[in-house]
C-alpha cells in the first residue's frame, strides 16, 4: 500500500474548550473549525494521561500509560530501548523532520534514532513571550502571575519571530523540498499556547473580551479538594485580582491560541501547494491543557485532574484513501490512541503491546463509541525525592515556577500519587494521602462539589473503583514480544 504521509501538530498547553467549532464564541480558531467541518474529526471528549509535558508526550509518543515504565515526571524521558512513534516511522522508512521542542528523549542520546532532520533554523529566533515577562516586584500580585500581555512589534514586523515561527516557516521551506521518494512525518511541538501568556498584534486584539465564558472562581468550590489548588492560590497571590485582569490574562492566552490557529493554516496551505495534502494524515492535538484563571489558579500541576487540564484538542483527519465523516464526536478519547491509529493509517504492525485503540473507526463514522472511561495520573509518593521535580527552574523564590516546585518538593500530602477515571457523566480521583474525589459532570462540570461522601452516589463511586481496578490490572506491565530461549 502507499504509505501516507503524518503530520504531527501539537501545540503545547492548549485546552479542550478554546475552539470555535466547539460552541465557544471568544474562540478564533477559523482554520480548525473549517478543517472539522469539511474533513477531519475533532474529539469533544479527548483526555491527556498526564498534565505536565514530559509525562504526557511520553505516553502520546508510546501508547503507554505514565505508570507503565514510570514516566511520570519531566526528568524521567523515553530511554533508547523504549518504543517511540517518531522511530517507529523512521524504521518504518519514513523520512521524520522534527521541528520544536523536546520534552521526549534525552537530548545527551541525541535524535538519530528518532528523525532524519532534528531542525534548527539558520536565522536566531528572538526571545520567547516577547523577552521581558513583567513580573512586577517579588512579593506583588503580578510576581508569580505568568501575565505579560501584548507583544510589541518593530515597525514594518508582520510578526513576533520565536522559537515557534521559526519552527513553522522551516517546516514549509522543507514541505516545498521534501524527498519524493519517502513517506514523510512532520513533527511539530511547538510552545505556544503554554504561558507566559503573552501575544503579538493581530491576535492580542481579535478576542471579543465580552463574549469569554465564565470563569470558575475559587469561591464556588464546596467540600474537600486538593491542597495542591489552595497551597497554589496561596503562594500565586493573585487573591486580589479583579474580573477584569483575569479577563485580560484570558484573552491573550485566547489569543496565543489564534495565533496558532493561523501558524497551522500556512502549514496546510503548503501541504496544498506541494500536492501532497490529500495524501497526508494530519493530527492536531495538545499535551495537556491550562488553568488560565480557572479556580484562581494558572499554568497547571501535575496530580489534579480538573478538565481544563486534562481534555485537550484532538482532531484527525485522514489520508483521501481513508473514510471520513467530517464534523464532531462525543466518544471518549485519550492521547495514547495517537500512534495506533497513525499506526493503522500507515500499515504498520507494532512489535511490542501498547495501549491505544486505533480511531479510524469513529473518524470513519463506523462507529460512535470508542471507549467506556479515560485516565490520568500524576504525583509520587513519600520518600520518592527524585519525582519531586526540583530543579533550578523552581528551586528559587525569584523563579517563575517556584510556587508549584515548593508545593511538589513538600512531604504533606500536597504532590500526592493520584488518579483519575473519567466517564462521560462522572470523575473519581483516587488520591493517596489526600481526600478522594468525586464529581458529578452532568450536574457540576465545573467540579466545583466534591460529592466524595454522598451516599446517594455510593454505587457509582463502587462501580468507578473497580474499573480503576480493572485498568491497573490490564496495563501494569508489557511483556516483551521476543521471548527468551530457555537454554542450559
Amino acid at each position: 500500500m502507499k504509505r501516507p504521509h503524518i503530520v504531527l501538530f501539537n501545540p503545547d498547553q492548549w485546552r479542550g474548550d478554546v475552539l470555535g467549532h466547539m460552541g465557544n464564541r471568544a474562540a478564533v480558531t477559523p482554520n480548525l473549525d473549517r478543517l472539522v467541518a469539511g474533513e477531519a474529526v475533532s474529539f469533544r471528549n479527548a483526555f491527556c494521561q498526564n498534565p505536565v509535558c514530559t509525562p504526557s508526550r511520553c505516553s502520546f509518543m508510546s501508547g503507554w500509560y505514565p505508570h507503565v515504565r514510570g514516566h511520570r515526571t519531566m526528568y524521567h524521558m523515553m530511554q533508547p530501548d523504549e518504543p517511540v512513534l517518531l522511530k517507529t516511522l523512521k524504521d518504518a522508512g519514513y523520512f521524520v523532520w522534527w521541528g520544536g521542542k523536546n520534552d521526549l528523549v534525552p537530548a545527551k542520546n541525541g535524535f538519530a534514532a528518532y528523525c532524519d532532520i532534528k531542525y534548527a533554523p539558520e536565522r536566531n529566533p528572538r526571545p520567547s513571550f516577547g523577552g521581558d515577562l513583567r513580573r512586577g516586584l517579588p512579593g506583588s500580585d503580578t510576581y508569580y502571575s505568568f501575565y505579560v500581555g501584548k507583544i510589541a512589534l518593530e515597525e514594518e514586523e508582520p510578526f513576533y519571530y520565536d522559537s515557534d515561527w521559526a519552527n513553522i516557516l522551516g517546516a514549509i521551506e522543507f514541505i516545498k523540498q521534501a524527498p519524493k521518494d519517502q513517506p514523510l512525518c512532520l513533527y511539530l511541538p511547538i510552545l505556544y499556547p503554554h504561558p507566559p501568556y503573552a501575544v503579538e498584534e493581530p491576535w492580542y486584539s481579535r478576542i471579543d473580551r465580552s463574549v469569554l465564558p465564565k470563569r470558575i472562581a475559587a469561591h464556588e468550590l464546596r467540600g474537600d479538594k486538593p491542597s495542591m489548588l489552595s497551597g497554589l492560590r496561596e503562594r500565586y497571590n493573585m487573591q486580589g485580582w479583579t474580573e477584569e485582569r483575569w479577563t485580560e490574562l484570558r484573552a491573550t492566552y485566547y489569543g496565543m491560541c489564534a495565533r496558532v490557529d493561523h501558524q497551522f493554516g500556512l502549514l496546510v496551505e503548503a501541504l496544498k501547494e506541494a500536492g501532497i495534502y490529500d495524501d497526508t494524515a494530519l493530527f492536531f492535538f495538545s499535551d495537556h491543557g491550562d488553568f488560565t484563571g480557572d479556580y484562581g489558579l494558572v499554568e497547571k500541576t501535575q496530580n489534579t485532574f480538573e478538565d481544563c487540564l486534562t481534555r485537550v484538542p484532538f482532531i484527525v483527519k485522514p489520508p483521501a484513501s481513508a473514510g471520513v465523516k467530517p464534523g464532531i464526536r462525543d466518544a471518549l478519547a485519550e492521547l495514547v490512541d495517537l500512534p495506533a491509529t497513525v499506526h493503522d493509517y500507515a500499515g504498520i504492525v507494532p512489535d511490542y503491546t501498547h495501549f491505544g485503540k486505533s480511531l479510524a473507526p469513529v473518524v470513519a463514522g463506523e462507529a460512535d463509541e470508542h471507549r467506556d472511561a479515560v485516565f490520568c495520573e500524576g504525583g509520587r509518593l513519600h520518600g520518592e525525592f527524585h519525582c519531586n521535580e526540583s530543579a533550578p527552574a523552581n528551586a528559587d523564590p525569584s523563579m517563575l515556577y517556584w510556587p508549584r516546585g515548593e508545593m511538589q518538593r513538600s512531604e504533606g500530602p500536597e504532590h500526592t500519587k493520584a488518579a483519575m477515571i473519567r466517564t462521560k457523566r462522572y470523575k473519581y480521583v483516587r488520591r493517596l494521602y489526600e481526600t478522594d474525589e468525586l464529581y458529578d459532570l452532568e450536574r457540576d462540570p465545573g467540579e466545583t462539589e466534591n460529592r466524595i461522601g454522598d451516599s446517594s452516589l455510593a454505587h457509582v463511586l463502587l462501580s468507578l473503583k473497580e474499573r480503576m481496578l480493572d485498568f491497573y490490572q490490564t496495563t501494569c506491565d508489557v511483556v516483551p514480544h521476543a521471548r527468551d530461549a530457555r537454554e542450559k
